[in-house]
């Protein structure tokens, strides 16, 4: 499970719409296999956006974004401090790259994980955010343990979040040799 987004110059600076605050379950999703609000109350963990509210750049996309499918449980903490200067530092990025940027975030779930509400939400014991950047063809990747404490440290390569995780998210052919 992940998110991707496009992000460039045009995109962040239109991204200057007014926070909806307005969290929904996603009735897309079948009931038993979503989150409800409800999960979340009296958790200790915060609703966790993986494509960020202040990337939107419209009103539709930025409501959108308050869907419960588009969030974990995140330590508050780590949302509010690390994990916020990582989606900041993002879009300063974006907002210099010579063209699109694409960013790819998501969760890493392990059995240990605890669970959150009637519904068992599993809470991400990791969370990465891989940054590509079209034009000159570089990668890289922020990779937070999901609990109090983490603080922003060097980005890791492609490669070693290829290795974490499993997943190849980029063809081959995108990467600079």
């Amino acid at each position: 499970m992940f998110v991707a987004q496009r992000l460039n110059r045009q995109s962040v600076e239109d991204a200057d719409e007014k926070r909806a605050k307005r969290f929904f379950a996603d009735a897309r999703l079948p009931s038993g296999e979503r989150a409800e609000l409800e999960d979340y109350k009296n958790s200790g963990y915060s609703r966790g956006h993986m494509a960020p509210a202040g990337d939107m750049p419209t009103p539709t996309a930025m409501a959108q974004s308050f869907s419960l499918a588009n969030m974990v449980p995140q330590n508050p903490q780590q949302n509010g401090g690390a994990w916020n200067k990582i989606e900041q530092d993002t879009r300063r990025y974006a907002r210099r790259a010579k063209g699109d940027v694409f960013v790819i975030t998501g969760p890493v779930f392990t059995d240990s994980g605890p669970r959150i509400g009637a519904n068992g939400v599993k809470v991400p014991t990791y969370l990465y955010k891989l940054v590509y950047d079209v034009t000159t063809q570089r990668a890289w990747a922020h990779w937070q343990e999901n609990r109090e404490g983490e603080t922003v440290s060097r980005p890791i390569s492609y490669q070693e979040l290829v290795k974490r995780t499993g997943v190849e998210f980029l063809p081959k052919s995108a990467l600079q040799h």
